[in-house]
């Protein structure tokens, strides 16, 4: 599957990252910026969007709202793939994405065409970014992916 390449037993090596490597850190950003986007979009037609590492959704919680009164929201979350989380030993809550939710992969054409890249260079900037954010996972490093 997608997501078992994520699960690293050895520290990924610079020859694993071709595509990142040839990219400045702005045109990484600008990839990482229409798979944002793309996401975004689907997020908005209540669809969810499946990464390797996790899905991106929007998931019915109760959020607190004043003297005990609890309100149902939606919220669109990350939530990280049960392998994965096994495979690191890490903590997260359980959310479960609801049935009736499709669940696509990124496609990787409409956020080239968006973006004016090759698809290859989208999709290989993807799976390279999260190849280092597994890596960094092995080694207990601190992550921080920031979405808008």
């Amino acid at each position: 599957t997608k997501m078992q390449k994520y699960l690293l037993y050895n520290a990924v090596e610079p020859e694993e990252l071709p595509t990142l490597r040839e990219l400045s850190t702005m045109e990484i950003c600008k990839v990482w910026s229409g798979m944002s986007r793309y996401i975004y979009r689907q997020l908005l037609q209540k669809t969810a969007v499946e990464i390797g590492v996790g899905t991106f959704a929007v998931v019915p919680v109760h959020a607190s709202v004043e003297e005990g009164k609890v309100l149902p929201v939606e919220k669109p979350m990350f939530i990280l793939s049960k392998p994965l989380k096994m495979f690191y030993n890490l903590e997260s809550d359980e959310f479960k994405i609801p049935d009736e939710i499709p669940v696509v992969q990124p496609d990787f054409e409409e956020i080239a065409a968006e973006t004016h890249f090759r698809h290859e260079i989208v999709e290989h900037c993807v799976q390279e970014t999260l190849l280092c954010f597994a890596g960094a996972l092995r080694d207990n490093k601190e992550v921080e992916f920031s979405f808008r």
